[in-house]
């Protein structure tokens, strides 16, 4: 059985299946999120407004694959390009870590995380004309007690950060 449309917006629809609704992306392939690391063991953070929840958040850097300006392009090409609209730097390595929804229970969209290294620093990053991104670059010796002292009522911190610490910490050689 198709799922029923409810409702059509530019980038989003909503759509009903049995008793189920959820929303799904249009013109998307998929949603990138980039751990980007520096040479010198600092993540690449960034810190941004978000209209959905009135707050700026301390986000890892990353965008949607596949959208109407880059029809057909892969994950990592997207991850690659978001990097580098995001934060200015350019990665000598991505290497794809996991897979998997991003919201099973309201929306149809898979995310896939890369962890970045090698980055070399090419532009200043903050975004395309739609965004206005501040990028911040902590020290992994320092980033639990940084993210502590950053949330607060006026910022919060994406849970995607500390899924992001997780898989650079579970995943990471231990020689480095």
């Amino acid at each position: 059985m198709e799922p029923e449309l409810l409702y059509k917006g530019d980038y989003l629809q909503l759509l009903r299946k049995d008793d189920w609704e959820y929303a799904e992306r249009l013109n998307c392939s998929g949603v990138v999120f980039i751990i980007a690391i520096t040479d010198d063991e600092k993540i690449v953070l960034i810190e941004q407004f978000r209209v959905p929840v009135g707050k700026r958040l301390i986000e890892i850097p990353a965008g949607i694959a596949g959208d109407d300006h880059h029809a057909g392009e892969t994950n990592e090409t997207a991850a690659k390009r978001e990097l580098v609209e995001e934060t200015g730097y350019e990665a000598k390595v991505l290497v794809p870590l996991v897979t998997g929804p991003v919201a099973p229970g309201s929306s149809s969209m898979v995310m896939t995380f890369y962890l970045a290294q090698g980055l070399k620093k090419i532009g200043q990053g903050g975004g395309d004309h739609t965004e206005d991104i501040k990028v911040h670059e902590v020290p992994l010796s320092e980033v639990d007690e940084w993210l502590k002292n950053k949330h607060g009522d006026d910022l919060w911190v994406d849970p995607r950060v500390f899924i992001a610490l997780y898989l650079l910490r579970h995943r990471m050689p231990k020689d480095r």
